[in-house]
């Protein structure tokens, strides 16, 4: 089921990069950042109404060590979002997108260090194809 969901990310976020690319034009990138921030915490928190799960977040407001992961998590997302709108401000789709996805080999990288995660020779290959495929996508 993982990978339904991941292509499925996948999709939308090509359709961030569209609809972001077609919203921006003539407008400040930071300030549509705010407002599409703003929507999808507003989408979010009814996703967890309807789905019954309010007395989780108390739980998680309740484990500090957990909220502090996630407070950190949210700034790098809102981080990545802010520079991601001036990037395709400024930008072509088509070469923004590819360097955006270089977050994939800085997340295996990061695993491997803090995690402690492994990764095979197959992935390893993989990793770095990414990484070449998002350089030369980029390549004007």
């Amino acid at each position: 089921m993982w990978l339904v969901y991941a292509l499925l990310s996948a999709v939308m976020a090509a359709l961030v990069a569209i609809f972001g690319k077609i919203g921006l034009k003539g407008l400040d990138a930071n300030a549509a950042t705010a407002i599409r921030s703003v929507i999808m915490a507003v989408f979010l928190v009814a996703v967890v109404f309807f789905q019954g799960r309010t007395a989780q977040l108390g739980e998680i407001l309740g484990n500090r060590r957990a909220l502090l992961f996630i407070v950190l998590s949210g700034m790098a997302g809102a981080l990545s979002w802010l520079f991601y709108f001036i990037a395709l401000k400024n930008g072509k789709v088509s070469q923004v997108g590819p360097i955006d996805k270089l977050s994939v080999v800085f997340a295996v990288l990061l695993a491997l260090v803090f995690l402690g995660e492994k990764i095979s020779l197959v992935n390893g290959i993989g990793i770095g194809l990414i990484a070449v495929g998002a350089i030369l996508a980029a390549l004007n």
